[in-house]
């Protein structure tokens, strides 16, 4: 089981880490702590990323493309 927690440091309480306890009983865990990248940010950071996703912005706009859920995405293509 593989759980994502995404919050503030200031809400980290006692009781998350009893949820999490709860949650995974005797098994052992793997806490990793990073800091939430930005991910509009991230896609903007270099100018060839920047290109490549306003295009793909612009052909999906003049009807290019298969637009799909993400749900629909993943049936397809992680079999």
């Amino acid at each position: 089981m593989e759980t994502t927690y995404r919050l503030n440091a200031k809400d980290l309480t006692t009781d998350l880490i009893k949820s999490i306890q709860e949650a995974f009983k005797d098994k052992d865990i793997e806490i990793i702590v990073s800091e939430q990248v930005d991910e509009t940010s991230y896609l903007l950071s270099s100018k060839a990323n920047e290109e490549q996703l306003y295009q793909s912005m612009e052909d999906l706009e003049k009807g290019k493309g298969i637009p799909m859920t993400v749900a629909e995405l993943q049936a397809k293509y992680l079999k």
